[in-house]
């Protein structure tokens, strides 16, 4: 699934077809590598993942776990983000040193 702008529904529509494929029997997982988002849900492990993520699980009929969303970039200035890798707060950095970190 995929969309020009945030907040196009993408998401949403991710998580509506968790629940369907699931009801259907067939065995889905979400992932999102890397999600920037302001927003996060915390996992049964204390690991922090994108709301959509835990959304798009609960859909799916799983418990959210990290692995679903493992990079998580926290928004924290215009430029800046707090790095969470594996649902655990790492760094802080500008999209400059992000971009060279990768």
């Amino acid at each position: 699934v995929q969309g020009t702008t945030s907040d196009a529904g993408k998401s949403t529509l991710v998580a509506a077809l968790c629940r369907v494929f699931a009801r259907q029997g067939v065995r889905v997982v979400p992932f999102k590598p890397q999600n920037m988002a302001l927003n996060s849900a915390v996992t049964a492990d204390g690991g922090e993942i994108g709301r959509a993520q835990a959304l798009q699980a609960v859909a799916a009929g799983l418990e959210p776990v990290v692995d679903m969303n493992p990079v998580l970039l926290k928004p924290t200035t215009d430029i800046g983000a707090q790095v969470i890798i594996h649902g655990k707060a790492r760094y802080q950095m500008n999209a400059v040193e992000y971009h060279q970190y990768k």
